[in-house]
C-alpha cells in the first residue's frame, strides 16, 4: 500500500452501478475516499423468476450521484478531476433506439426465464468459446429467450449493450464498451476478445447491434459539454473503460497475480485469480480481466452470506429480523469443528461451481437430539466454507500456482467465527480489505492509472498502491487437520444425493404452492 500524501494531487471518479443502486465515489492516488453519494434501483418482478431494470434508472443514478459527490468538493479540488472509472452489475444488458430510448426493461443476470434456452444452446462447446458455463447469469440465453418470444424488441434494437455500455453513451455520446465488460454478456470468443459471429447467432443479434471496444484502462471518450457545465467542472473529463464488478473488485483487493485471490462472502460467495493465458476448465467460469492482457478464473456459489441471513431471519432471534447476532456467534464458536456429526450441503440456491446443477438442494445430515439451533448456525458457515475451500482447490489446479493468501471483502467478513474458519479451513492466511466499495474502488483505480501518476500506467501496479488492508489472520493448522477429514464426508454428500434431487425437483413440479403476485414491469 502507498503511504505518500496525495492531497494535493489528481482525483478520479468512480462509478458502480450494482443490482440495487449506483454509487459515487471520487478518490485521491492513495485510494481514499474523499466523498461518496448513493442512489438506488427499483428492482422489477414483471412475473415469476423474471428480474429487469428500467435502464434509464442506470443513467439517471449514475448523473444524481455523480453530481451529488462532486457538489461536496470544494472548487479547487473539483479542478483536481481527471479520469472517470466504471464498474457494474455484470451480465445484465438492455436493448435501445437510435436516440438511446429503451425498448423494453433491462434484463438483469439474476433472471431465470432462460431455462428452456440454457438447455437448448449450452454445453461444454459454448463453455470454452466463451469462458462462461451454462446457467441463469450470461445473456446470451435471455437474448436468445427474446429472440423466441419477443423478437421485435431485438428486430427494433439499435443498440444492445451492457450496462457501463449504456453508461458510457450517456457520458461520452458513444456506444463504447470495456472489453472486460461486454465479455460479460457471454457473447465473446474470448481467447480474442471480441464477438463470436456463433454466439450471436444464438442470441439472434448482429454485430453492428454491439457496443464498440475498448481494452480495460483505456479512453472510450470524453464526457458531454453538458455534463461539465452541470457538475461544476472545467474542463473534459476522459472515461476510462472499466470492468464488472466482480473483476473490479479483485482490482480493488490488489489481487492481481496468480497466487493471490479475491474471496466475497456476500450475498453469493465468489472467488477468483488472475492468469495471463486462458484455460477452459468445467469448474469455473472465465472473463476477460480488467488488467490489460489478463483472465479471471472464477468460481461462484449463491448460497453465501445470504444463507447464514436466511437462518438468522428464519430460525434466529425475531428482534434482530435477521441481521448478524453477535450472541449466536458466540454460541457456535465454543462448538468444535464437525460441528459433532452435523454436515450442511449448502444448495439451498442450487449448486454453481463445481457441479453447476440447478435441481440441486440443500440438505441438512447427522441430526441428533443434543444438536442445538448453534450447531446448525454453525454446520451451515462450515458448509460453505467447505464449498470455498474445494473450489480454491480446483482454481488452483488451473492455474497451477499454490495460494498464499486470500483477500476477503463482503458482509461475511464482520463475522470473526466466520473469518477464522475460512482460513482454518482453507488452510490459507486471509488479509481483511478495508475498503467497503471494493469494486467502485477497483474502477478508481483503473481511472487513477491511466493519469500516469505513479509514473506508470500499470493497473497491477496501481492497486498495489491504492488497496487498503486490515489483520491478516493465519490458520490453525490443528482445527485444519480436523475440517479436512470433515470436509471429506460433505464432499460425498452430493454424488449421492444428485438423483434424489432431481425427484424432488419433479415432485415439486408436480405438486406446485400458490405462486406470489408480482408487480408490473416498469416500461
Amino acid at each position: 500500500m502507498n503511504t505518500k500524501n496525495y492531497n494535493d494531487g489528481p482525483l478520479v471518479i468512480a462509478i458502480d452501478s450494482s443490482t440495487t443502486s449506483t454509487k459515487a465515489i471520487i478518490v485521491n492516488a492513495s485510494g481514499h475516499v474523499v466523498v461518496s453519494a448513493k442512489n438506488s434501483i427499483q428492482l422489477h418482478t414483471p412475473a415469476m423468476d423474471f428480474y429487469e431494470h428500467n435502464p434509464i434508472r442506470w443513467w439517471e443514478t449514475t448523473r444524481d450521484s455523480i453530481q451529488e459527490a462532486v457538489s461536496q468538493l470544494l472548487p479547487k479540488d473539483r479542478e483536481r478531476i481527471a479520469a472517470i472509472g466504471i464498474t457494474h452489475q455484470r451480465e445484465s444488458f438492455a436493448c435501445f433506439d437510435k436516440k438511446g430510448k429503451p425498448i423494453r426493461n433491462g434484463i438483469l443476470w439474476l433472471d431465470g426465464r432462460a431455462t428452456k434456452q440454457i438447455k437448448q444452446f449450452g454445453s461444454k462447446h459454448i463453455h470454452n468459446l466463451s469462458g462462461k458455463p451454462p446457467g441463469e447469469p450470461p445473456a446470451i440465453y435471455k437474448l436468445a429467450w427474446l429472440k423466441e418470444n419477443e423478437p421485435q424488441t431485438l428486430e427494433k434494437a439499435y443498440k444492445i449493450v451492457d450496462v457501463h455500455g449504456y453508461i458510457t453513451w450517456n457520458l461520452t455520446g458513444e456506444w463504447v464498451s470495456s472489453e472486460a465488460s461486454a465479455d460479460t454478456l457471454g457473447l465473446f470468443d474470448i481467447r480474442n476478445r471480441n464477438y463470436s459471429s456463433e454466439l450471436m447467432d444464438i442470441a439472434g443479434v448482429k454485430r453492428d447491434q454491439m457496443a464498440d471496444l475498448v481494452p480495460p484502462g483505456q479512453i472510450m471518450g470524453f464526457l458531454k459539454s453538458e455534463l461539465i457545465t452541470t457538475w461544476g467542472l472545467s474542463k473534459s473529463i476522459p472515461v476510462i473503460a472499466g470492468a464488472g464488478d466482480g473483476m473490479a473488485a479483485g482490482i480493488g483487493a490488489a489481487a492481481v497475480t496468480p497466487d493471490i485471490a479475491y474471496l466475497n462472502l456476500g450475498t453469493a460467495v465468489v472467488a477468483g485469480v488472475q492468469s495471463s493465458e486462458y484455460k477452459y476448465n468445467p469448474v469455473f467460469r472465465n472473463y476477460v480481466a480488467g488488467i490489460p492482457g489478463n483472465y479471471i478464473f472464477e468460481v461462484v456459489q449463491h448460497s453465501g452470506a445470504y444463507l447464514a441471513g436466511w437462518f438468522r431471519q428464519a430460525l434466529g432471534d425475531p428482534k434482530l429480523l435477521g441481521e448478524p447476532d453477535i450472541r449466536l456467534d458466540k454460541e457456535a464458536d465454543i462448538i468444535p469443528p464437525g460441528c459433532e456429526g452435523l454436515i450442511t450441503l449448502p444448495y439451498w440456491n442450487a449448486v454453481q461451481s463445481p457441479y453447476w446443477d440447478a435441481l440441486a438442494r440443500g440438505a441438512v445430515v447427522g441430526w441428533r437430539g443434543t444438536h442445538s439451533r448453534a450447531h446448525m448456525y454453525r454446520s451451515i458457515l462450515e458448509g460453505i466454507t467447505y464449498e470455498v475451500k474445494m473450489n480454491l482447490e480446483f482454481l488452483q489446479k488451473g492455474t497451477g500456482v499454490n495460494l498464499t493468501s486470500l483477500r476477503i471483502m463482503g458482509g461475511g467478513t464482520r463475522s470473526e467465527l466466520w473469518r477464522q474458519m475460512v482460513t482454518d479451513i482453507t488452510g490459507i492466511p486471509i488479509t481483511i480489505c478495508l475498503e467497503d466499495e471494493i469494486s467502485a474502488l477497483g474502477a478508481a483505480i483503473q481511472a487513477m492509472a491511466s493519469t500516469g501518476v505513479f509514473g506508470n500506467k500499470d493497473i497491477a501496479y496501481a492497486s498495489k498502491q491504492m488497496a487498503h488492508f486490515g489483520n491478516t489472520i493465519e490458520p490453525n493448522l490443528e482445527r485444519h487437520a480436523i475440517y479436512n477429514e470433515v470436509g471429506e464426508i460433505q464432499r460425498k454428500l452430493y454424488p449421492q444425493l444428485k438423483d434424489i434431487f432431481t425427484q424432488l425437483h419433479k415432485l415439486a413440479e408436480k405438486y406446485p404452492g400458490p405462486k406470489p403476485e408480482s408487480p408490473k414491469s416498469e416500461l
